[in-house]
């Protein structure tokens, strides 16, 4: 392998891991946002629809979304890439040696799970944010005068409570992504030099509980709306 195609390795790992990173973090932020979807507080409706307002047109928030669009893009190129280059690699034996040795159930399959998310967050996408863009028409809602930011707490509800199949996908999706979060969190920190026999054990158990806590909290919102809707 030469110099040139090591580099080019390398750097689309590191992208990757900066980008995942950066989404890991944005996961939390939307997860506290849409929380307020439940009934957590007297107000929840409205601070929900405070905070989906703010976000939708304050100008730095607007700049945050096309850094988040372009992660997101970049994740899955790149991803894409690394895992077209690790399939065609199969035929050497040191990949085979390496692959059978080091190479987890979960970092096998990363590009499944990567593969699902990706298709939920097309129907996700289609379902919020393409209304918000116009480019698709909004659920015949009374109480949906126009699709804005604000409206979307009514929107979430209908969807999760008369559209039992996007709840289910929905469920499914994040089961998923719990999945691919247990080996992206600790191969991004691996794959940004951060492997020491001090900070790896921490790595790790922090990662195995993101990927837990994270995917249950933003399964908890259909689940509720499908039990007591």
């Amino acid at each position: 392998m030469s110099y040139q195609n090591v580099f080019s390795s390398i750097t689309k790992k590191v992208t990757t891991a900066i980008a995942g990173l950066f989404l890991i973090m944005f996961l939390m932020v939307h997860l506290g946002i849409n929380l307020f979807i439940l009934p957590i507080a007297e107000n929840h409706q409205e601070m929900f629809a405070s905070a989906a307002h703010f976000m939708g047109t304050n100008w730095i928030i607007k700049v945050f979304e096309i850094v988040l669009m372009g992660a997101i893009l970049i994740h899955v190129i790149i991803g894409i890439i690394l895992q077209l280059q690790n399939w065609a690699a199969r035929g050497q034996q040191q990949y085979k040696v390496r692959s059978r040795s080091t190479t987890s159930f979960m970092s096998r399959y990363i590009i499944y799970t990567g593969i699902m998310i990706l298709l939920f967050l097309a129907v996700h996408f289609y379902n919020f944010y393409f209304i918000k863009l116009g480019l698709v028409a909004a659920p015949d809602l009374a109480n949906i005068a126009h699709p804005q930011e604000e409206h979307f707490y009514e929107l979430a509800v209908y969807l999760f409570t008369n559209e039992i199949g996007y709840s289910v996908l929905y469920i499914v999706a994040f089961i998923f992504l719990g999945i691919h979060l247990n080996h992206a969190f600790q191969s991004a920190f691996q794959t940004l030099g951060l492997n020491h026999k001090k900070y790896t054990p921490a790595i790790k158990m922090i990662g195995n509980l993101y990927s837990i806590v994270i995917p249950i909290g933003y399964i908890m919102i259909p689940l509720y709306f499908m039990i007591y809707g």
